[in-house]
């Protein structure tokens, strides 16, 4: 008899869903059929069962934080059932136990974590039986059956196992001893609070961080273009004035005066040059173009896209959903005009059939062998569904892979693109440019979100004609944009390399990246749990929290995202079975100690020049939940700090709705300034308020007359 072990309940499930089972506690019982002649049970994890022991199961002394201690290495790592699942756990163990059992088969998730959390249940168990591994990228009854079939030996996926221990224990360590060194450090500054730092954070929040320093760094500076519209044998159009290559003018008076020597003068046609771009139908997703798409589409963060697709891969009806490869196996590519013609009956999709090319089996954009690594691109499976079926955010995931497959299998959009330089007076240059589409191709199936087409009249070189409007348009210069969150899974993924075109990633077949197509999601996640970052409509924002710790680690290793992209490539050749673990470890241990050291010896020279710390500080404990920090100015009682804001005492007595923000636009308020507020009615100058895209410093007052504080720029 055998056991098989899922990663998760419902995983486990739709596994024997092809097979009669009996419901048990924690476990199905498979009854015996053509493939298990003496059954099976099926149980599983619910996700990580265990988790490596915290610091105080190797030395009771590592249990505090003090600087003393650091850096803490483990001699050897263990790991320890988490408490809240340990009845899970029990039944598994008990299952692999049993006599009767002869074979484990390894039903994880087909990747490095599935590899793990699996392998450490069967590891902790102390249970040495012959194992198998069943490795399939989608959860249809088809891919399930050809699955238990064709099961790998246990030792094909058992460096995927190596590489994602060694990821466990390195960011452990590189966790553990970056986050105690600084905390610790920083609470000597008077920031009591906890300041996790890791890996992979750590140098994705030193990105942010530069963006954010460049945006508060910015000054505005105004300059003026001269706008002039042409009338030539009829035909109207605009052109912009240029001088070696530059439109814009930093003297308004020499901007008027360019528009005011090309009022109503002759102009000529000077050149006229057209340049036809082909654009191919775009790759088939992975899961961080996914994620970038659909944060770019509907404002998905990437978790709540990992999810989505998850609860999709889970229903059978797209593939699995951390690939990495935007390709597909000749094998996978032989079953798409099944799926189209059953995509082709569907309200939806009936638009765009019959499909210009009827097969990409021997299309190497999309299918090729040698690009497909673990898993190939994510794709709807033969069970094909009605979106309108689905839930609207799994509807909106699901239309966006179904319309790449669709895509794929259309032609190239053509567009022209027109320069027309005109000549004024025989002197001033104006540059003027068109686009127009020649070939729709595959934007009928995906629009793309961008400016209309503006189109230029049909002009010759030669042709003359007179300057009919000339304006003098004002502007200023625009400070960097904050990066979205689908924005930063692709700079996370090229080390912080910014790449708009999702096209490159087909020259980043090595791309030394932060995380994994799995990991990246969480990452963001993780960094907006601990107020590292705020999203707002969609854009990431840095807060102080995160501006202290960057800064406080300035150029060191530990913020280095190229080291970190290296590290990912070496877990990756280990994953390979092309590079050893131990000594990977051992460079590992030595970093710990460096980070450690480099802390202790910048710390001496830390200054926080215009970071608002004394706002960084444990909300919800205890010392500071429910403390006074004034006098109300409404009725004299109490003002209280109750965690999310600062409000009366007497609310609950007499309804006194005296209240101040802990957060002024985008700026968090310290107990200290609120002291000095309500004690002197003006706080210190507090740097950094944004409105809009601009950011300004002032000192909070009270206003007695409006009863409110308002802002004072006044530098006394």
């Amino acid at each position: 008899m055998k056991v098989i072990i899922a990663e998760k309940p419902d995983q486990g499930v739709t596994l024997a869903s092809i097979f009669s089972t009996k419901k048990k506690q924690g476990y199905l019982e498979i009854l015996p059929n053509e493939l298990f002649p003496k059954g099976a049970y099926m149980t599983w994890a619910v996700g990580h069962l265990l988790q490596l022991a915290p610091p105080e199961r190797y030395r009771p002394e590592w249990k505090q934080w003090k600087l003393e201690t650091l850096p803490i290495i483990p001699d050897r790592f263990q790991y320890e059932v988490e408490k809240a699942k340990a009845k899970q756990f029990h039944i598994v163990k008990e299952l692999l136990r049993k006599p009767e059992v002869t074979e484990i088969i390894h039903a994880g998730d087909a990747g490095r974590e599935g590899e793990l959390i699996v392998r450490n249940i069967i590891q902790m168990s102390g249970v040495k039986k012959p194992m198998k591994r069943l490795w399939i990228s989608s959860l249809t009854p088809k891919a399930i059956e050809a699955g238990f079939r064709a099961l790998l030996e246990e030792n094909a996926t058992r460096p995927l196992y190596e590489e994602a221990y060694a990821r466990a224990c390195a960011d452990w360590i590189v966790g553990m001893n970056a986050s105690r060194v600084y905390s610790i450090l920083l609470k000597q500054k008077g920031m009591n609070d906890v300041f996790s730092a890791g890996r992979v954070q750590t140098p994705t929040l030193a990105l942010i961080v530069k963006r954010e320093k460049e945006i508060e760094q910015f000054r505005p500076e105004p300059f003026w273009e001269v706008l002039a519209t042409f009338a030539i044998n009829g035909k109207q159009y605009e052109g912009k004035w240029v001088k070696d290559g530059e439109s814009r003018v930093n003297d308004q008076q020499l901007a008027e005066k360019i528009a005011l020597f090309c009022a109503q003068k002759q102009a000529e046609v000077l050149d006229v040059k057209t340049e036809r771009k082909v654009f191919q139908p775009p790759l088939l997703f992975n899961l961080s173009s996914l994620q970038a798409t659909a944060n770019k589409w509907y404002q998905f963060s990437p978790q709540k896209t990992l999810d989505v697709l998850q609860k999709l891969y889970q229903k059978g009806i797209l593939s699995y959903p951390r690939s990495d490869s935007n390709y597909v196996t000749k094998g996978e590519a032989e079953t798409f005009p099944d799926i189209l013609q059953k995509l082709s009956q569907l309200p939806a999709y009936k638009p765009f059939f019959p499909l210009p090319t009827t097969t990409i089996l021997h299309n190497k954009r999309y299918v090729n062998e040698k690009k497909v690594t673990d898993h190939y691109a994510i794709i709807p499976t033969e069970q094909v569904v009605d979106p309108d079926k689905l839930s609207a955010d799994e509807r909106n995931l699901y239309d966006l892979v179904v319309k790449r497959l669709l895509a794929a299998h259309y032609d190239d959009a053509i567009f022209d693109y027109t320069t027309v330089t005109t000549l004024v007076d025989g002197r001033a240059t104006f540059l003027s440019k068109g686009k127009q589409q020649i070939q729709e191709g595959w934007r009928k199936i995906i629009v793309l979100h961008e400016e209309d087409d503006f189109l230029l009249p049909s002009l010759t070189e030669g042709e003359r004609g007179k300057v009919v409007d000339v304006r003098v348009k004002e502007s200023k210069t625009q400070p960097p944009k904050r990066y979205t969150e689908g924005q930063l899974i692709t700079l996370m993924k090229t080390a912080g390399k910014f790449l708009e075109n999702e096209a490159l990633e087909k020259v980043l077949a090595k791309t030394e990246g932060l995380g994994t197509e799995a990991t990246r999601a969480g990452i963001i996640t993780m960094l907006k749990e601990r107020k590292y970052i705020e999203v707002k409509k969609n854009q990431v924002y840095a807060t102080d929290k995160a501006k202290v710790l960057i800064e406080a680690i300035g150029d060191k290793i530990l913020a280095s995202p190229e080291m970190t992209a290296k590290w990912e490539q070496r877990l990756n050749e280990i994953g390979e079975g092309k590079a050893s673990a131990s000594s990977f470890m051992e460079q590992v241990k030595k970093l710990a100690a460096k980070i450690v050291a480099d802390a202790l010896e910048t710390s001496k020279t830390w200054e926080f020049t215009g970071i608002d710390t004394a706002s960084i500080q444990r909300t919800t404990s205890k010392t500071t939940l429910g403390k006074s920090v004034g006098t109300c100015k409404y009725c004299g009682g109490t003002v209280l700090d109750k965690g999310e804001f600062y409000g009366c005492a007497n609310y609950k007595k007499t309804k006194c709705s005296f209240t101040i923000s802990k957060t002024i636009l985008g700026k968090k308020i310290s107990q200290t300034n609120v002291k000095k507020l309500l004690q002197h009615g003006k706080t210190d100058v507090i740097r950094g308020f944004k409105k809009g895209e601009k950011t300004f410093d002032a000192a909070l007052v009270w206003d007695d007359n409006q009863k409110k504080v308002t802002f004072s720029f006044s530098k006394n």
